[in-house]
């Protein structure tokens, strides 16, 4: 912790102090801390959440999901972000990246090719999903089983597009599945595309897909994953999203035959008010084969969820979150004491604020 606390402080003061004398007001810094205290009706022992699960996952703890504070950099042909990270978010969900990579959201330079091309490079976010890990911009408190389970950041080129006021398109070339480090034995790399379609200011569509071999060489087995959602924005309360993912992978290396696993998800978001907001939630994900979630159950990992949320805005920068979930699994993969079951009931709350 301290050694992020320095080397976010080092970077600022370095990054401030150049830009001051260049660009003026170039730099900007924004911060957000989510804390929460999640309830696990199984109770387990150990107060973990389910390992599918990345978000929030300390059971009947008080804790950090996420603590975020960035400085982003923007003048007419350059642009730069830096976000570092603590709480239990980048613990469990960048368990697999080594050192202090652990601690960063985000760090990426772009440069302005043309007045509507970009090249940016680094560590950034995502260009597969509609959810974030900062919980204040999605509808709902707890990620989908969608989100949970396909990348949230990358070490990543992305060659963007503004194609018109209607049209966006991004070419990525990765180092994997949601890595920064890649897997040892690995040499090649993944590229992704996403195109974006705004027919209106209400209605969006996206869709996005990542083509790679994320094993070793020796057991290379390629994967194909296509994400499409649509969000339309039916009036001022009304929010509506919806989603559904398809993945296949080799069944091993050479092999003509393919696993494959799917995912969908509504979400409907309604505000009561200025301060108040509701949430529904309904989703599935199907991987029987357990490419992406392991199980070691007959029937693998199908599941299915509902979740209700609660929103109470304390001020501009200050939201108080509270959700119920259900889980329902086809087997018994939810553990309760010495035993399993098939339902996994949750209770979350969020309050977080971002500056």
């Amino acid at each position: 912790m301290k050694k992020v606390l320095f080397l976010f402080t080092f970077i600022v003061l370095v990054v401030a102090s150049s830009s001051h004398a260049q660009d003026g007001n170039a730099v900007k810094f924004s911060g957000f801390i989510d804390t929460y205290y999640a309830y696990d009706f199984n109770k387990p022992a150990n107060h973990e959440r389910p390992l599918f699960l990345y978000n929030y996952t300390r059971h009947n703890e008080i804790n950090l999901n996420l603590g975020l504070l960035k400085a982003s950099y923007e003048a007419e042909d350059v642009r730069a972000n830096l976000g570092l990270m603590v709480g239990t978010y980048g613990q469990y969900n960048l368990s697999a990246e080594q050192g202090l990579t652990q601690n960063i959201y985000e760090a990426n330079v772009g440069v302005k090719l043309s007045e509507k091309t970009w090249l940016d490079a680094g560590i950034m976010s995502s260009h597969i999903g509609w959810e974030s890990a900062i919980s204040k911009d999605n509808p709902t408190l707890t990620r989908s089983l969608a989100a949970e389970n396909s990348p949230y950041y990358l070490g990543a080129v992305k060659l963007s597009f503004a194609v018109n006021a209607q049209w966006n398109a991004a070419v990525l070339v990765m180092n994997g599945w949601q890595r920064v480090k890649r897997i040892d034995g690995n040499s090649s790399p993944a590229l992704g595309l996403q195109t974006i379609y705004k027919p209106s200011e209400k209605l969006t569509f996206n869709y996005s897909n990542f083509y790679g071999n994320d094993r070793p060489d020796s057991a290379k087995a390629w994967r194909f994953f296509n994400d499409l959602y649509a969000i339309y924005q039916l009036s001022e309360k009304l929010n509506l999203i919806a989603g559904f993912d398809y993945g296949i992978e080799q069944k091993a290396k050479g092999s003509s035959s393919y696993n494959n696993w799917y995912t969908w998800a509504f979400i409907g978001q309604y505000r009561l008010s200025d301060k108040l907001a509701l949430a529904a939630r309904v989703e599935q994900y199907i991987d029987k084969k357990e490419v992406i979630i392991a199980t070691g159950t007959q029937h693998g990992f199908q599941t299915t969820g509902l979740s209700l949320n609660g929103d109470y805005r304390i001020n501009d920068r200050t939201l108080f979150r509270t959700e119920i979930r259900r889980l329902n699994s086809h087997d018994k993969i939810f553990a309760k004491g010495n035993t399993s079951k098939k339902i996994n009931l949750a209770w979350t709350n969020s309050l977080s604020v971002a500056f």
